[in-house]
């Protein structure tokens, strides 16, 4: 691990108008007058992304993934050009660089790709020629030598897979908030931020519907133990730790609460009771990349049972339709749609050792008469489906049983 060496990335709020630019490139230039070597991680100003899919839209109603996939890596390479140049204006010499030039390998799926390998020779020789690399975040070069992206998230997971090729102490990412909270502001305004957090808990956080991180950028960070520092750019305070689980970490039962509201429920009814059945269900699914979260299975009545899963909302349609036509395959009665749903979840490494954690969610879900539909749990998770109109009402209520 290279102690002097830190990877800062840039949201595209933090990167969003020449003013924010103008901020980064200063405090990118005082983390180097600090004494320490910089490489930095940008995503797309403000909403350019989604300026381009609107244009892309106006264009054309047939978009391949990778002519996509061209369009989309134009929005970190404006953002790197001109972070650069701001940098220069400081005094601060630095290199920008594609995903590509980064040496950022991924596999071929446009839109969804996933890193491979990183050959940081380029980074490295700037680095030790004391520039500051700029780095186009969300985006590599396949092996097939074209240009993908990375999917949701896709600059943070670029930020770390960088700091781990290049043994980084810290991977900062610098966003709109101050770090990782008990719950989302917006909806508990009295919830705490929190000075650090463990990578079990900030993945089941992130997969359960906390944005403060990708999921794919905290499974980066565990696997190849880089500590990330979530932090401001606004305000530049110190953020939320996120790293290994060690004897300083404080075990909350619950650390915080998170809720996703952009969730469907299918449900097969009369599903032959036999094995293989809800195999061939599930590989259809997954066969058109659609992830399946929470599964429930009714008792067998009469050699027939009922089977429910929710996916993303956004996957709605795909799901209904493979789902329609397999139940058609096994014999199944009918399908079921229902986008009025939401997930509220709690996380808490002390789960593990603290009895009655449930029986309290399920009491304090009473009380404020809010229905329970699917339940869902891991060593350190309770997730609970509920009608979307009561999810806000089931977070607050959580939030203030639990003290947070």
């Amino acid at each position: 691990m290279c102690v002097t060496l830190l990877v800062q990335k840039y949201g595209g709020t933090s990167v969003g108008d020449s003013e924010r630019i103008a901020a980064v490139a200063d405090h990118v230039a005082r983390t180097r007058r600090g004494g320490k070597d910089v490489v930095v991680v940008v995503s797309a100003m403000g909403k350019t992304t989604d300026d381009l899919i609107h244009l892309a839209d106006q264009v054309s109603k047939r978009q391949t993934p990778r002519e996509m996939d061209m369009l989309l890596s134009a929005g970190e390479r404006i953002s790197m050009s001109l972070l650069c140049m701001a940098l220069a204006d400081l005094g601060v010499e630095a290199v920008s660089f594609t995903g590509s030039q980064a040496g950022i390998i991924t596999d071929t799926a446009h839109m969804k790709a996933k890193i491979l390998d990183i050959k940081a020779e380029r980074l490295c020789k700037a680095i030790s020629e004391g520039k500051v690399p700029v780095v186009a975040g969300f985006q590599g070069v396949s092996t097939a030598k074209d240009v993908t992206t990375l999917g949701r998230g896709g600059s943070d997971t670029t930020a770390v897979a960088l700091a781990a090729a290049l043994g980084a102490s810290v991977c900062e990412i610098y966003t709109d908030v101050s770090g990782v909270f008990t719950a989302d502001p917006r909806v508990v305004p009295n919830a705490k931020k929190l000075s650090a957090i463990s990578f079990e808990e900030m993945l089941e956080l992130a997969s359960s519907g906390g944005r403060v991180l990708a999921l794919r950028s905290v499974e980066f960070a565990r696997n190849y133990n880089v500590p990330l520092h979530v932090r401001s750019s606004f305000t530049w305070e110190p953020g939320t730790w996120v790293k290994e689980e060690d004897e300083t970490m404080e075990q909350a039962v619950v650390s915080a609460i998170s809720h996703e509201a952009q969730e469907v429920k299918i449900t097969l009814t009369k599903v032959p009771d036999k094995p293989g059945v809800a195999a061939q269900i599930f590989r259809a699914i997954a066969d058109r990349g659609i992830n399946v979260d929470m599964i429930v299975q009714n008792i067998s009545i009469d050699g027939h049972t009922d089977i429910s899963f929710t996916a993303p909302r956004q996957d709605m349609e795909t799901a209904l339709e493979v789902t329609e036509k397999v139940a058609q395959q096994i014999g199944a009665e009918a399908v079921y749609g229902d986008a009025e749903i939401g997930r509220v979840s709690l996380v808490g490494a002390g789960m593990k050792s603290h009895p009655g954690v449930t029986a309290t969610v399920f009491e304090t879900l009473a009380r404020e008469g809010i229905n329970i539909e699917m339940i869902s749990t891991s060593a350190i998770r309770i997730s609970c489906v509920v009608r979307e109109s009561q999810l806000e009402a089931a977070v607050v209520a959580l939030h203030s049983a639990f003290e947070l």
